[in-house]
């Protein structure tokens, strides 16, 4: 419901009229300062915004930088010679923003003079904090967050180097060295550049699954072989490689408002179609028919969920059932503990560290091992040494791969959309849970303050963005997969004791050690069993579509239900990719609806009030008789001001914006004498917008129709210049037609009326006396 407007002012002796004599506008009255000449000069910002009475003193404000602590109020003349102009009284907002130099004259800027109001001594260092976040929280750590980071640590290791195996395996179709590797770079170099702490960056099943797609498409066009490891590491570097520059290329160019574009049906219904996506292709070497699927020459190893779904139903006898029953097996004990977790972590939170799906592996091999599973079609990993060197730097953009480019460009822009969401979201989640301050006494007595973890780390989407460009570019230098931040993963991080980044730099370190010692103990582990648990990731993904398909059906969000529901059908019944493109072409649409559509609203006056106006949309208010009073409640761009007359003109018509334009006009055109615009809200103006409002003025003007603005922001406001300069103002009326409140125009339309009625009469007397002569 919109909230009722009040402009108070107090009574003021130029708004009593004689007959014949014309209202002076509020913005016109003299104000209590005087100038050289005796001549009023206009109010000035802190005169009209305290007459206004929206003037706040600023509040206090709490600053850390590095060393420097500043706890003081803000206070415009603290340390200034009397007489001194302050910067930031004379700085519209922008430049109070630090965004533009000071107004004064002075080459230093606003945010060097805050600095040197609050006594932050060394901006170099400050700034260095700010973009390199390692060299701020590598003075902060203490000893005592060491126990923490390390098992926080090996409790990642133990459950997500597994599932890193299994995502290179099984959905990227590479070596399963290459999903390591995601977790030796990525994560140490996030360390460096990133700003939340607590946020731990890996591989994830939906970049993994869009990488195997580029891989597979390779493979079935005929480009590779499905063995040709070393082309097809190089499609998945290059994939990952230009992932990580567009993440880059978006933070470098602040673009981290993005996260915001994609709508949460479409989420939801993208990331329900990739669990059931990666289930159903999990299925495959569950049951042990990779090798058989591989050679069906309908190409279903190929081909959508359905048919693969067909494949698998018609070929059901085909099945290996030593590897049916270790795959689902594994797959039952995993969810039997995962419900288990559940219910008891309430009571005994620790069950939440138990490494569940790592003894599951690791029991897998050693009864493969054991019972020789491997030489009864049991499928294993194998020897993974024999796909190269670790650590070899592989340019994957050499001229032999350049015919790869164009199929990996889009999937790399859908992985590179996709996991910033997925990071934005982990990183807002885990940055409200800051660190706390706790206050301490020495040995001498003396009181101090010392926090838990890591403060004044400040979160900023494009650095985020930076960060995770930097280390995915670096990762596709090792043909790893790409990796992004993860809620899951980062919540096991905190609620294991992970406290700073060191969490993320001893998570690469366990898995080079893994990489260069314990290699040969994966020899054993089965294809099947790292399926399962890449199944359960999947469900894990569908299982929330329940709760947001219930809630937009209880709230009766049919478009939002269709949304999810396209995307889902056609992500499963064709691939990823066309599911993709609907889904942000269906979003992009709505949003550029959403965008263009001017949210302009009729006013009307509230009943037993005189300056009191709301939105008449909804009944119940007093129309002003021959005055149409509009609200502008949004900044006016070329994108929203395309359709404003269209809108204007049914406000004129039906007194409405609800009213279908087909109804014929039922406001009379007598209460349009006046045109009154309340535009409190353009809070800023472009000047393809300025062009389409004075072209609605001048309009307005040729019919003899009266406009004034109110509630117009300040003389020095961009908004303000450009009505200058684009004419409106003169147009108009010049600046009388600008006033404070709506009923400040309602008084100048009304004495406007007055005299214009009155000059009418006298012409018709003098006509009369003339033709009586």
């Amino acid at each position: 419901m919109a909230h009722s407007h009040t402009v108070s002012s107090p009574e003021n002796p130029s708004m009593i009229m004689g007959a014949g004599e014309r209202v002076k506008s509020p913005e016109a009255m003299p104000d209590t300062r005087s100038s050289s000449n005796d001549e009023h000069s206009e109010p000035t910002v802190h005169t009209r915004l305290i007459e206004q009475q929206s003037w706040d003193q600023r509040p206090k404000f709490m600053q850390h930088y590095g060393s420097t602590f500043s706890t003081n109020s803000y206070d415009p003349r603290e340390g200034l010679e009397s007489g001194t102009v302050t910067p930031h009284s004379l700085l519209d907002d922008n430049a109070t923003d630090g965004l533009l130099g000071s107004a004064s004259g002075s080459n230093m800027s606003t945010t060097r003079w805050l600095a040197k109001q609050h006594g932050v001594k060394n901006e170099r260092a400050m700034y260095l904090q700010y973009y390199l976040p390692v060299t701020n929280w590598i003075r902060q750590y203490r000893w005592k967050f060491l126990r923490g980071d390390l098992i926080a640590a090996l409790t990642m290791a133990s459950f997500y180097i597994p599932m890193s195996l299994s995502y290179a395996s099984n959905l990227a179709h590479l070596p399963p060295i290459n999903g390591l590797y995601a977790f030796v770079f990525n994560p140490f170099i996030y360390a460096i550049f990133g700003t939340v702490p607590q946020l731990v960056v890996g591989p994830e099943a939906a970049g993994s699954l869009l990488t195997g797609q580029v891989v597979r498409e390779n493979i079935s066009s005929g480009k590779h072989r499905d063995n040709d490891f070393a082309s097809n590491t190089q499609i998945a570097g290059m994939v990952t490689g230009i992932a990580g520059a567009i993440i880059l290329l978006a933070g470098l160019f602040r673009l981290g408002f993005l996260d915001s574009v994609l709508s949460r049906p479409f989420l939801r219904g993208f990331i329900s179609a990739i669990g059931v996506v990666i289930f159903v292709d999990q299925l495959v070497p569950e049951t042990g028919m990779s090798a058989l699927i591989e050679h069906d020459p309908s190409g279903a190893a190929h081909g959508s969920s359905l048919t693969k779904i067909i494949y698998l139903i018609k070929n059901a006898d085909k099945a290996h059932r030593l590897t049916c029953a270790v795959s689902f097996g594994a797959f039952a004990i995993v969810m039997v503990f995962r419900q288990l977790k559940r219910s008891l972590q309430p009571r005994y939170p620790s069950v939440a560290y138990f490494p569940d799906r790592f003894l599951v592996v690791v029991f897998s091999a050693l009864f493969t091992w054991g019972f020789s599973w491997d030489k009864q079609g049991l499928d294993i990993l194998g020897d993974l040494k024999t796909t190269g060197k670790p650590f070899q730097v592989h340019f994957p953009f050499q001229p032999s791969m350049m015919e790869h480019v164009t199929d990996a460009f889009s999937t790399s822009f859908l992985i590179a959309l996709l996991g910033f969401f997925e990071s934005s979201v982990a990183a807002k989640s885990l940055a409200n849970s800051t660190a706390k301050i706790e206050k301490k006494i020495d040995k001498d007595g003396n009181e101090y303050e010392e926090a838990d973890g890591i403060v004044n780390m400040n979160v900023s989407a494009n650095r985020e963005l930076v960060a995770l460009g930097v280390a995915n570019i670096f990762g596709g230098l090792f043909m790893g997969i790409p990796a992004f931040g993860g809620y899951g993963r980062s919540l096991v991080n905190k609620s294991t004791g992970g406290k700073t980044p060191m969490s993320s730099v001893f998570l690469s370190l366990i898995t080079v050690f893994c990489i260069l010692f314990l290699l040969p103990y994966f020899y054993y582990i089965p294809k099947g069993v790292l399926a399962a648990m890449i199944s359960v990731v999947a469900y894990s993904l569908i299982e929330e579509a329940p709760h947001d398909i219930h809630f937009f059906y209880s709230i009766r969000g049919y478009s939002e239900l269709a949304l999810m529901a396209l995307i889902f059908l056609t992500t499963f019944f064709w691939n990823l990719r066309i599911g993709i493109a609907v889904g942000i072409g269906l979003s992009l649409l709505r949003l550029l609806k959403h965008a263009t559509r001017p949210r302009i609203q009729i006013l009307g006056r509230v009943p037993g009030t005189q300056n009191q106006f709301d939105s008449a949309e909804h009944g119940g208010l007093e129309f002003v008789p021959h005055v149409l009073i509009v609200r502008i409640p949004e900044p006016l761009t070329f994108a929203n001001t395309g359709s404003l007359k269209d809108r204007l003109r049914r406000l004129e018509n039906h007194g409405t914006s609800a009213a279908h334009p087909a109804l014929p006009r039922v406001r009379h055109d007598q209460h349009n004498r006046n045109v009154v615009f309340d535009i409190h809200g353009v809070t800023s103006l472009d000047p393809a917008a300025s062009q389409v409002l004075l072209e609605i003025v001048t309009g307005y003007r040729e019919r003899g129709t009266r406009v004034f603005f109110c509630r117009v922001p300040s003389r020095r406001s961009q908004v303000w210049k450009l009505m200058v300069a684009s004419g409106i103002v003169e147009v108009c009326g010049g600046e009388s037609h600008f006033v404070r409140g709506v009923e400040h125009a309602l008084a100048l339309a009304e004495a406007q009326e007055r005299e214009d009625s009155l000059r009418e009469d006298g012409g018709s007397v003098e006509e009369g006396r003339a033709n009586t002569t």
